[in-house]
């Protein structure tokens, strides 16, 4: 299982950067260093139907880091929810596939575009379905820039004060953003800590590791009276040597032929 899942993450990776490159604009490294949590939401943690994308009991996803929505749209498109050739058509007046992700899109559960806004609206979906007497649960990804924002400290305060256990935060820390390093941009500290004071059960993992994720989200789903904040040290760029905590690719960028085509070769071997 885990040599499948993360076969599944390079396919993520594949199609993310193939929408990127046909656009020609896009932001691949945060796509790339959310692939593998992709992988094991969708193809090992959520109960999600493609066929019936509205379904009531589904599990919510949130990707709050609404730029990366390439590798969302990728993992969306082999989960069953589109073709996969329509997520390749990213940013194209007539597509769906918008640069941040729309409702309308089948199987996005929110909108996202200004950053900081996405642990708010999960929250929300987590406070509903208690209302409602629903046990479905609820999944947010973080960015480093989301966690420099107000709103995601309300929504970190909130949740923990009113003990919604069924909502996960998984903070991409990839420690590149669009002008420097996170360090240099904005240093947070130990995100960690912070983030326990206000009643989190909190863990931290190698986001490339699948084996590490099924077990941080098994360990979230067994946690009763806390919601759950995994930080997950990732790579930007993860995947493709020549993006690997570059700066540059980041985004928005326009990919060459020649990038597309030596990026296709070395996550063909994964």
């Amino acid at each position: 299982m885990t040599e499948n899942l993360e076969q599944i993450a390079g396919s993520i990776r594949k199609v993310a950067l193939e929408a990127v490159y046909n656009g020609r604009s896009g932001h691949p490294g945060g796509s790339l260093s959310i692939a593998d949590m992709l992988a094991v939401l969708y193809f090992d943690e959520m109960n999600v139907k493609p066929d019936d994308p509205d379904w009531k009991q589904r599990d919510r996803f949130v990707l709050s880091k609404g730029h990366a929505c390439p590798a969302l749209y990728a993992a969306l498109a082999l989960k069953g929810y589109m073709p996969v050739e329509e997520a390749k058509t990213l940013r194209k007046i007539d597509s769906r596939m918008e640069g941040h992700p729309d409702a309308a899109i089948p199987g996005v559960d929110a909108p996202s575009g200004s950053l900081g806004m996405g642990l708010s609206q999960g929250l929300g979906m987590a406070m509903g379905a208690r209302i409602q007497g629903l046990d479905f649960r609820t999944y947010v990804i973080l960015g480093d820039g989301d966690m420099q924002e107000g709103n995601t400290w309300e929504a970190i305060m909130a949740a923990g004060h009113h003990k919604m256990d069924s909502l996960v935060a998984l903070y991409d820390s990839n420690k590149l953003q669009g002008d420097a390093p996170v360090e240099t941009q904005m240093n947070m500290g130990n995100v960690v800590d912070k983030v326990s004071t206000f009643g989190w059960h909190t863990i931290s993992i190698d986001g490339h590791d699948v084996d590490a994720l099924k077990a941080a989200l098994a360990e979230a789903r067994a946690t009763k009276g806390r919601p759950t904040f995994i930080q997950a040290d990732t790579v930007k760029g993860k995947g493709v040597s020549f993006m690997e905590d570059v700066l540059y690719w980041h985004g928005s960028v326009t990919m060459s032929d020649a990038e597309i085509g030596d990026a296709l070769k070395e996550l063909e071997h994964v």
